[in-house]
């Protein structure tokens, strides 16, 4: 059966007969079930072509959320050691299907597309002030880059990096500017909490790499 993202998203019960369990720890460490339970969770993180939540996990497994994690590292475990070349990645809140670091350069006449144009110094600073301050303001970057900050935020919005999330209630009602998931994608990132710490006020050294 194939397992659609508008399933994963929406809720809805698939029908993959997969056996109650009502002791968990015991019934995975049963070879069937935790072979079947694998089966599924791999298929579902290729399916769903994005981050899926260890909650959406749980659900579709009837699993407690503790359990999911369990077996994401299970099936990650059984990735490397079958060196089939996929490898699983925990980032923006959730898991995702990716191709093993060591496979990618291999691969790379089949993948790369044309490149989009690398953001400059201003963006990438004003990116990492949105980052490490949200909410800000525009008002508030620009205080803080002693610059101009408008059509760096529009650049930043194109690319989806950076989102209005609201106003400030002070006098105007400034827009309030915050990273987006695709912000935690594109630098591998699990969650904000995640942000390296500061060194010497240097704000966008990590995102230079």
């Amino acid at each position: 059966m194939t397992l659609s993202t508008t399933q994963l998203e929406s809720g809805e019960e698939p029908n993959f007969a997969i056996p109650e369990l009502t002791d968990l720890e015991p019934e995975i460490s049963h070879q069937p079930v935790e072979s079947r339970l694998l089966e599924v969770l791999s298929a579902a993180l290729l399916a769903a072509g994005r981050p899926v939540k260890p909650k959406e996990i749980g659900h579709l497994l009837g699993l407690p959320i503790e359990s999911s994690h369990r077996l994401i590292e299970m099936l990650r475990k059984r990735f490397r050691e079958s060196a089939l070349g996929f490898d699983i990645e925990a980032v923006a809140g959730g898991y995702r299907l990716i191709v093993a670091r060591d496979v990618v350069p291999a691969l790379e006449p089949l993948l790369s597309p044309p490149p989009l144009p690398s953001l400059s110094n201003a963006a990438l600073e004003t990116l990492a002030i949105v980052a490490y301050k949200q909410p800000i303001t525009r008002g508030e970057i620009e205080l803080m880059r002693g610059a101009g900050a408008g059509s760096t935020l529009d650049t930043l919005q194109e690319r989806e990096l950076v989102k209005v999330i609201g106003r400030k209630e002070v006098v105007g009602r400034p827009m309030l500017y915050a990273t987006t998931e695709k912000f935690l994608l594109e630098f591998g990132l699990p969650a904000l909490e995640d942000l390296p710490a500061l060194e010497d006020g240097e704000l966008g050294g990590f995102l230079r790499g």
